[in-house]
């Protein structure tokens, strides 16, 4: 069956629901089916050079690009005998601690839908303590007392990272730098503590991370993080992808290096935002075509089947992601944008094929200055 008839036999079904089965108060809880397949040459989307089966553009490379079906791992992802090993440490904070995300979490139930906007949900929260688990990773190429670049990811411990760094310091495709995974306060979307933290337009979750968070790597560590810009690079898949936008693009001059995987461009924001009205989807809609451009380097993943919610206009991933890479091109970034075949959303085959790539890519030109 051919991508066309696929996504008109979508259309008509997508906005039907199966029903999964029954919560614990016997009412029926419906679930979304499958997003469909997306065809990259569809009307709108960007023009992309399509390569063969397997293989990847180079690193060297700007611009659109679609691969896939078949997704092999890199060998660069995972351990490899002979290679140094970082070493890797984990601490935990604690909310308590927190000036800035004491914690929340959403009242239990459904979320209900704004009349008056159906892409907005009407969410009650509550204040909730949490814990989160911080993951460093430190190369063995690391000397002590110098300032070192570094990577900051969301939705951490991220071994698959760790592993990649390895590899890419011991082969010189990477600067040897520090790795710092992040998890989240909990939850997920509107109402959450994850949600606050990732959907929110604004610099907060960069000054958390700033303030928060980067002093007890220094002092627990004994490592030096550098202050310029350029040395320093933000990564998340989902929401965290665009945690990792609104890092760099609202404290640009905390972050020049953004690497994100299907990317959250999407209406998830809460609480709501005058100044971005469709939260994350003013990324492609306003604040980058109305904005001077920035000095921001981007690599971007989206998969043919990733996903959709049809409530409103604002809630297609593989859209928001083929919107990007159109506002990157005509504000001239240095970008690359990915779309895989065969991928879902945050498709971990994808990133055991890509990473290398994209770790690569994203810091090209860094010359530690």
């Amino acid at each position: 069956m051919n991508y066309k008839i696929c996504i008109v036999i979508a259309a008509c079904l997508g906005g039907l629901f199966v029903v999964q089965g029954q919560s614990p108060s016997g009412s029926m809880k419906p679930t979304r089916m499958a997003p469909p397949t997306r065809d990259p040459h569809t009307k709108g989307y960007v023009k992309a050079k399509e390569l063969a089966d397997g293989l990847l553009p180079t690193a060297k490379q700007n611009g659109n690009f679609i691969i896939g079906p078949t997704h092999t791992a890199d060998a660069a992802t995972t351990p490899k005998e002979g290679v140094p090993k970082g070493d890797v440490v984990e601490f935990t904070m604690d909310s308590r601690s927190s000036k800035i995300y004491p914690g929340v979490a959403r009242e239990p139930g459904p979320m209900a839908v704004d009349p008056a906007n159906p892409g907005k949900r009407l969410v009650k929260s509550h204040p909730a303590p949490y814990t989160r688990k911080v993951a460093v990773y430190i190369p063995t190429q690391y000397v002590r007392g110098t300032e070192a670049p570094f990577i900051v990811g969301t939705d951490g411990p991220d071994p698959m990272l760790f592993s990649t760094l390895d590899n890419l310091i011991a082969e010189k495709r990477v600067p040897v730098m520090i790795a710092i995974s992040i998890g989240n306060g909990g939850g997920d979307a509107q109402g959450s503590q994850r949600g606050l933290e990732y959907d929110t337009m604004s610099g907060t979750y960069a000054e958390f991370v700033e303030t928060e968070v980067l002093p007890l790597v220094e002092t627990r560590y004994g490592v030096k993080l550098t202050r310029n810009p350029d040395g320093r690079a933000a990564m998340g898949c989902s929401s965290g992808a665009a945690a990792a936008m609104a890092m760099a693009w609202y404290r640009t001059d905390l972050y020049h290096r953004v690497l994100s995987y299907s990317g959250t461009y999407v209406y998830q924001q809460w609480p709501d935002n005058p100044a971005t009205p469709h939260g994350a989807w003013e990324f492609h809609d306003s604040l980058i075509p109305n904005s001077q451009k920035k000095p921001l380097r981007l690599w971007l993943e989206v998969g043919d089947t990733d996903n959709l919610i049809r409530r409103d206009a604002y809630h297609d991933w593989v859209l928001a992601n083929e919107r990007m890479a159109k506002v990157l091109a005509n504000k001239g970034y240095p970008y690359q944008f990915v779309f895989v075949k065969n991928a879902r959303h945050c498709d971990r085959g994808v990133k055991a094929q890509t990473l290398p790539l994209a770790l690569e890519y994203v810091w090209r030109g860094y010359t530690g200055r």
